[in-house]
């Protein structure tokens, strides 16, 4: 018999008790207020809260951080006077030199300061990668305490592709330094629209 089948054998053999998983429908242990735990995380790990009364706002935002000849792009059709709106079906290698991408949270996470991202409002999944500086749209009705709110609101739901997404990109593993924008964008901003 060979070592793979053995392996393989044995593993089957030795597998553990299945256990149910835990009940999480009373979640009351959850004693802070999400909407200050949300910006207060987010802060703490890089990404800068502007809060905002409706996409107008960010309109005039844009206008005023972001002036000619930066390249802005977004998948909200209601940012076109400041962002183009017609790439989403481009090369996606033609994204090299953007400085600001704009995109819709399906919902935030409180506990943690993510956001859930979809493909669906990513346009291209490149997107939130390649730009310089990431701009998210979450409406703060739509955020969630913790973790398990953020899985049971996922359900089984069928996503091509879906990330949770927490501040800007950053890594330390270089002498522990940290390093904002190592892989991916160097600065986040979270459009938090009133509800």
């Amino acid at each position: 018999m060979e070592s793979r089948t053995k392996i393989l054998e044995a593993i089957a053999q030795n597998q553990p008790q299945l256990t149910p998983l835990p009940n999480l429908t009373d979640l009351a242990f959850i004693d802070f207020d999400p909407l200050e735990k949300f910006r207060t995380i987010l802060t703490s790990i890089g990404g800068q809260v502007i809060e905002v009364k409706n996409l107008g706002e960010i309109e005039q935002y844009i206008q005023a951080e972001f002036p000619d000849p930066m390249r802005v792009i977004s998948t909200l059709p209601a940012l076109s006077p400041v962002a183009e709106t017609d790439w989403l079906e481009q090369d996606p290698h033609v994204l090299e030199n953007v400085d600001l991408c704009i995109l819709e949270a399906d919902f935030g996470v409180a506990e943690n300061g993510s956001v859930w991202l979809t493909e669906a409002h990513m346009g291209q999944r490149v997107a939130p990668f390649i730009t310089q500086c990431l701009g998210i749209v979450l409406q703060a009705d739509r955020l969630v305490p913790t973790m398990h709110h953020a899985y049971e609101r996922i359900g089984a739901a069928d996503y091509p592709f879906g990330m949770f997404l927490a501040g800007p990109s950053k890594t330390a593993d270089i002498e522990q330094s940290l390093v904002l924008g190592a892989h991916g964008s160097r600065s986040l901003l979270l459009f938090l629209v009133e509800a």
